[in-house]
């Protein structure tokens, strides 16, 4: 029976000019989760959103926000966006020297915690704390930008992470970001991906099109089997 795989549109690709329109948009589209970037131009080489940007926008949706910290260090940075409404906070292993401690505190402030791992990173480095984490992220593109091509070595990744999860036993969601469509979107899901984070393909067209947008990822596929 297959298992419905959620979507999480990253705001990355919504109009900065009306972001809480798009966001209260995209949520009455169908969107599971609203996928938040933080990107700080040191870890990554973009300058996106803080933590008074998501308090702003909490009371445009009910739905989690899953915010995706690509920032270093990201310790200094977890309890303010705890506290500005995050659900989900997911760090990277290379942004700080004790990732175990950040899951910690993550969980402490009553947030589910996840670990991001982008396309050079070992998978090795999860299995430590994949007794902590709620969520595993893999990155299909090197992050920093939207609108980038999938990486087609993702998929091979993705297979793994399936196997380490389903063998822990636990509930994690396994996320795939970056160059998410109706083309990967099936490929991602039948490699073991539960979450889909689209940015240009969800936010494509204005919000007269975000239904149909996020209907076509649903409808190539987006559920996964076994």
């Amino acid at each position: 029976m297959g298992v419905p795989v959620k979507l999480a549109p990253s705001i990355l690709s919504a109009d900065f000019a009306r972001l809480g329109e798009d966001v209260r948009a995209i949520d009455a589209a169908g969107a599971d989760w609203i996928h938040v970037d933080v990107m700080d131009n040191h870890f990554v080489p973009n300058l996106t959103i803080g933590p008074m940007v998501v308090k702003a926008l909490r009371p445009w949706s009910a739905k989690p926000f899953d915010v995706h910290l690509m920032v270093s260090p990201a310790d200094a940075l977890v309890e303010a966006f705890a506290e500005a409404g995050a659900d989900l906070l997911s760090v990277h292993p290379e942004a700080g020297p004790h990732l175990h401690r950040t899951l910690a505190r993550i969980s402490a402030l009553g947030k589910r915690a996840g670990v991001v791992l982008n396309p050079a990173t070992p998978l090795s480095l999860v299995e430590p704390v994949l007794d902590m984490v709620d969520l595993v992220l893999v990155m299909s593109v090197n992050p920093g930008f939207g609108g980038q091509t999938f990486i087609d070595s993702a998929l091979g990744r993705i297979e793994r992470l399936r196997q380490m999860i389903d063998a822990s036993g636990r509930a994690i969601e396994l996320e795939v970001d970056g160059g998410i469509d109706s083309v990967t979107a099936p490929r991602v899901i039948a490699a073991g991906a539960t979450v889909l984070v689209a940015g240009t393909a969800s936010f494509r067209g204005g919000p007269a099109s975000y239904a149909a947008n996020l209907k076509a990822l649903r409808g190539c596929g987006a559920s996964r089997h076994g």
